[in-house]
């Protein structure tokens, strides 16, 4: 045990040693202490105001002066993005600008900016106005007919047309009303033109149709222009529309509703040469504003370009004063109202760091008086921190999505590493689809840089973030399909000859009769001629379950393994004696033995059902095992196997609830000081360490938890090693849906003497291999293993309810500026 003791420590094997510690620092330092901290990003500030509202701390006045400014910041990039113009990714050079003097100029800017928008908006509104016009002038001239010559040639088309229509009597006359000019002035038809949406033509039509009960015509002609809105900046599509009427009802009538529906309005005079007239004005009107526009929206997209250069570096800039403004609200003032007390968790390895900060923060500000920071010893359990790399960081965000580790226990991030790609290739394993994923892997890794620099979507984000997860996920499985000699399902003799042969000179018995072994077996992997043999599932069935419960095994025992380590690393013997011992005992006195028996006999080529083996070791273990006896002394291994693992079950149950509650009464009557808690010489020793909360022991609480944690064991080691044949089950699965596509796709379309019908079969082999085999396989693969990973394996020993160490960091300030 000496030799466990003395070894380095594993690097994310704990997670880093924490330090509480409080800082007194000077108000006229505050601030560049704070932002320098922010810069370091290694000290998680504990909140002293929680009892307070956001509007009852100190500093809540910058924290909205930041806040409004960030209001501005966004508002500039807005119009940035509607201009089209994008902001500058590189900040130009530009001297450091004291945020009240960012402030007033942010003001300035905005003003001047919403002023522009506002002129813009009225002369758009203008423009769009005078294009109406003109477009309906042009449009409602075709409607209405003053000569006379006209006149007659319409009446003769509405003879035709209209009257021999019955349903349209009133609208007829209406219409020859109107054609005819003496008689229409005396009956006092009328009509109103204008514009509207094209999408509200058939609905504003027929409420104009049930409001004045049919007594009206409805014109219409589309725009040759799209009209753009000034709010949203959107071309629409409008219609021009006159309407013909009779009575000044009808005219109030149509009038609102027009007004209901958007629509706008314009006089038109009937007569052609004050149309002319007025179309020439509203022209020359319109290439004026036209002019107008352009200059105004050349001065706006000036404006907003020189604020785009400037415009990252402010967001920056505004985004990090908040935050230190949030960080020093979180701290409270000294008796004295001079200085600003703070506390919070630091990894000890960065104290040293810290303090020479600090001591930047008190020159660079010229405080007469230094910042105070020390150590203290906190009554909560420490942050989990772990410094992870490019290559770890997924590994860990997998074992932190069930639980961020608790404070110094065994990181199974460790070994995932290994252990989630392994069991991913188990069930994925076939070399053509591993490089395939190899290659996939290989472009994210070679476009690292500029990736990371994008910003991607979410599924590419996810794919990205866990690239080294795939590229070792492909290594493993193209290890695995050379194991299970398997390219895209098809065997190849890589490592040599076969060592199986035909019968005789015709192989016609070899899928009947089966072949004969002439020559030693394949070196490496299954031998290529099992692939279509009579035995082929069975043997392949056999091979992988067997090869799944072996591995299932192996990895249960290294999590209660990790349970030893944990339990010896926090001092905890009653955990050694009372759950470490007897969960080994029973795990490898049932599943242990059968793992043994499974190797003995695929090293010794016996015929023995291990079915009937472990199913009568339990109903009569005294029997004799006949043919099914694999080595001498194997039923009384089995009767001691089995006694030790039902006195096992008792053994994690019942001693350590009774000790527990014999050790907390000897500490209440005072017998037992050590116990208590961490003396001053181990606080020396270890600085980080907390003091213990005594709360009032409750046996049945206690004895409660510890048999649901036994019968879980208990069951669990049955479920869990049954768990463990999903290896054997998406293994196969891969493996006959390779198959299918192989030889129901392609060879058959093979079959065929006609390219087409060979393009045909390749493509859908490809689509089927690409979508099929290696997304949905994967996925479904990728979640069976982090199964195994997080049930499993994890529950051995993981307990995973600690918090994530969260440093005051501008480093991880977040993106967007919501």
């Amino acid at each position: 045990m000496e030799f466990v003791d003395n070894l380095p420590p594993m690097d994310l094997m704990r997670s880093e040693k924490m330090t509480f510690v409080q800082l007194i620092i000077p108000v006229e330092s505050a601030h560049r202490a704070i932002s320098y901290l922010g810069e370091l990003g290694l000290l998680q500030f504990r909140d002293l105001n929680a009892d307070k509202s956001p509007f009852q701390r100190t500093f809540v006045n910058q924290v909205k002066r930041c806040g409004e400014m960030s209001r501005k910041l966004r508002f500039f990039k807005d119009q940035i993005s509607k201009a089209g113009l994008g902001s500058s990714a590189q900040p130009v050079s530009q001297p450091d600008i004291e945020l009240e003097e960012l402030e007033i100029q942010l003001a300035e800017h905005e003003n001047e900016l919403i002023e522009m928008n506002s002129n813009s908006e009225k002369l758009r509104q203008s423009y769009n106005e005078l294009l109406e016009f003109k477009m309906v002038l042009q449009k409602a001239s075709g409607f209405l007919v003053s000569s006379k010559s006209h006149a007659v040639g319409e009446e003769r088309e509405l003879d035709e047309n209209v009257y021999s229509n019955d349903d349209y009597v009133e609208t007829a006359s209406l219409l020859e009303q109107e054609m005819r000019p003496g008689p229409s002035n005396q009956s006092g038809l009328r009509f109103i033109s204008g514009i509207i949406c094209k999408s509200k033509v058939l609905r504003f039509e027929r409420i104009l149709f049930r409001a004045t009960r049919g007594n009206m015509l409805f014109n219409q002609a589309p725009a040759d222009e799209n009209i753009m809105d000034p709010v949203s900046s959107e071309m629409v599509e409008k219609t021009v529309f006159v309407v013909f009427f009779s009575g000044e009802q009808a005219k109030t009538k149509i009038l609102k509703i027009c007004e209901a529906f958007g629509a706008n309005c314009y006089p038109v005079p009937e007569d052609i040469t004050k149309q002319r007239q007025i179309t020439r004005e509203v022209s020359s009107h319109l290439s004026e504003l036209e002019a107008t526009l352009d200059a105004g929206i050349h001065h706006r997209n000036k404006a907003l370009t020189s604020f785009g250069f400037h415009l990252t570096k402010w967001m920056i800039m505004v985004r990090r004063e908040k935050a230190v403004y949030d960080t020093l609200n979180m701290l409270n003032f000294d008796v004295t109202k001079k200085c600003l007390v703070g506390e919070g968790w630091c990894p000890i390895f960065a104290k040293a760091q810290i303090q020479e900060v600090l001591q930047r923060a008190t020159f660079d500000s010229n405080s007469q008086v230094g910042i105070i920071f020390h150590v203290m010893d906190a009554v909560e359990s420490p942050p989990t921190y772990f410094r992870t790399n490019h290559f770890t960081n997924p590994f860990q965000e997998i074992v932190d999505a069930y639980g961020i580790a608790r404070y110094q226990e065994a990181n199974p991030a460790v070994y995932t590493v290994i252990t989630f790609p392994f069991l991913f290739a188990v069930m994925f394993g076939d070399w053509g689809h591993g490089i395939c994923l190899l290659l996939g892997a290989l472009v994210l890794i070679a476009r690292e840089s500029k990736l990371s620099s994008q910003k991607l979507g979410s599924f590419m984000e996810m794919l990205f973030g866990g690239r080294y997860i795939l590229l070792l996920m492909a290594i493993f499985s193209i290890y695995c399909g050379l194991i299970y000699n398997e390219f895209f399902s098809i065997p190849y003799h890589i490592f040599g000859g076969s060592a199986y042969k035909c019968r005789d000179t015709t192989c016609s018995d070899s899928h009947t009769a089966g072949l004969v072994k002439y020559r030693d077996p394949y070196p490496f992997g299954v031998d290529p001629s099992w692939r279509g043999s009579r035995s082929e599932l069975p043997f392949l069935n056999s091979l992988k379950m067997k090869m799944s419960i072996l591995l299932g095994v192996a990895q249960m025992n290294l999590g209660i393994i990790l349970s030893y380590f944990n339990a010896r690393f926090f001092h905890s013997s009653l955990d050694i004696r009372y759950q470490f011992v007897p969960q080994m005992i029973f795990l490898n006195g049932l599943f242990g033995y059968l793992s043994l028996l499974i190797v003995i006999k695929w090293c010794t080529g016996s015929q023995a059902d291990l079915y009937h083996v472990m199913i009568y070791m339990f109903l009569s273990p005294t029997d004799d095992l006949g043919e099914n006896q694999l080595f001498w002394g194997q039923r009384p291994l089995q009767i001691m196997l089995l006694l030790l693992a039902i006195i096992a079950v008792p053994w994690m149950l019942f001693p350590k609830p009774f000790i527990l509650k014999k050790l907390h009464s000897e500490r209440f009557q005072g017998r037992t000081y050590g116990i208590l808690g961490t003396s001053e010489m181990d606080l020396d020793v270890e600085p980080d360490s907390a003091r213990q909360h005594h709360e009032e022991f409750n046996f049945s609480e206690v004895f409660v938890h510890q048999m649901i944690h036994s019968i879980e064991f208990v069951l669990g080691a049955v479920s869990n090693t049954a768990s463990y044949l999903r290896l054997w089950a998406l293994s196969l699965a891969h493996s006959e849906l390779s198959t299918v596509f192989y030889e129901k796709v392609l060879l058959l379309a093979w079959g065929y003497d006609n390219i087409v019908i060979r393009l045909v079969g390749l493509t859908v082999f490809a689509f089927a291999t690409a979508f099929i085999l290696l997304m949905m396989e994967s996925l479904s693969a990728f979640l069976h293993a982090l199964r195994l990973h997080w049930v499993e394996f994890q529950n051995k020993f993981y307990h995973g309810d600690g918090y994530k160490f969260r440093p005051f960091s501008f480093a991880s300030l977040a993106d967007d500026e919501d």
